[in-house]
């Protein structure tokens, strides 16, 4: 029996040389047949590879063509973890798009930068709420801010966007319980703690919800188990929710960021030498010395590494 690459090889070559003969032959064939139903001189196999050609290019150059566009005007939207990164940018952007936001801040209280700088504002279309997503009583009370301010609770909620998250690394022999639990906490019960304190609303207006999963939501990394655990959960939560919710008309989408270490600020290297140092003084003494501080080190600068990575804008380009 041929081996699967000899197989894969022979397949590779057939439809190498069917795509040749179809080109060569079919292609130049079929236009003609259409010019001649056009009532169209027939035209030479050069000139035919040529308009197919063209056409190509104009696909790949011009813009995709817009599916419409929605009206803003009334439609609220709720979004988690505005103090900084995706969610204080996308903030800023869905209000200059004339959307009435609900902006989640976990430290509005103590008065962080994010938040004063959203209620700067001075709109009536930015509301700035008090949200730690793993508070059950502030997520309640998030959602009643919401009711008594929306233009029409009967009208429901148009989107909620599941965005506060932390990250963090380490190997698994060095990473906590209580590390993995308190990644999960934010980036996965916080967003199926919000998702069902909304989805009511959301319900109610045929809405959508939005959840920043990430690239680590669909592939595992070294060092990095703890995000990848939460971010994975944050997937399979979205596609179930997302068979749930077709019947009302809600759709669920999932947002997987690429590299925007820099951008977003969500691991600096005060942080990795911070979290590098906690780690290795509570790790087990035997796991330090099967180990050692010399190999612990060296992965320890290769996420440092990290942090002057990726994109530096959050704009789309």
């Amino acid at each position: 029996m041929a081996s699967l690459p000899l197989i894969r090889a022979a397949f590779l070559v057939l439809f190498s040389i069917s795509l040749t003969l179809v080109l060569g032959f079919g292609l130049p064939s079929a236009l003609n047949f259409i010019a001649r139903c056009l009532g169209l001189p027939e035209a030479s196999v050069t000139e035919c590879i040529v308009v197919v050609y063209l056409f190509f290019v104009f696909y790949v150059v011009l813009p995709p063509i817009p599916r419409g566009s929605v009206k803003t005007e009334g439609k609220a939207v709720f979004i988690t973890g505005c103090d900084t990164g995706f969610g204080f940018a996308l903030a800023k952007h869905l209000h200059k798009l004339r959307f009435t936001v609900f902006a989640g801040c976990l430290l509005k209280d103590k008065g962080g930068d994010g938040s004063r700088e959203l209620e700067a504002l001075h709109s009536e279309r930015m509301k700035v709420v008090q949200l730690d997503v793993c508070s059950e009583e502030q997520v309640t009370q998030a959602v009643e801010f919401v009711r008594a301010n929306l233009e029409d609770p009967e009208k429901g909620l148009w989107a909620v966007v599941n965005n506060a998250g932390v990250s963090t690394f380490g190997e698994v022999e060095f990473t906590s319980m209580e590390t993995y639990k308190q990644v999960s906490e934010v980036n996965l019960w916080g967003t199926i703690r919000v998702t069902k304190a909304l989805l009511p609303l959301i319900r109610r207006a045929k809405g959508r919800v939005v959840n920043l999963a990430s690239m680590y939501g669909r592939m595992g990394n070294a060092l990095r188990s703890p995000y990848c655990v939460s971010k994975y959960g944050v997937e399979a939560f979205s596609d179930c929710l997302r068979y749930e919710m077709k019947p009302w008309g809600v759709k669920v989408i999932v947002i997987e960021p690429g590299n925007f270490i820099v951008a977003t600020g969500i691991l600096t290297r005060d942080i990795v030498d911070a979290t590098a140092s906690k780690m290795w003084r509570e790790a087990d003494p035997g796991v330090q010395e099967d180990y050692g501080k010399a190999r612990f080190e060296q992965r320890v600068a290769v996420v440092r590494s990290y942090c002057g990575s990726g994109l530096k804008e959050m704009a789309p380009c």
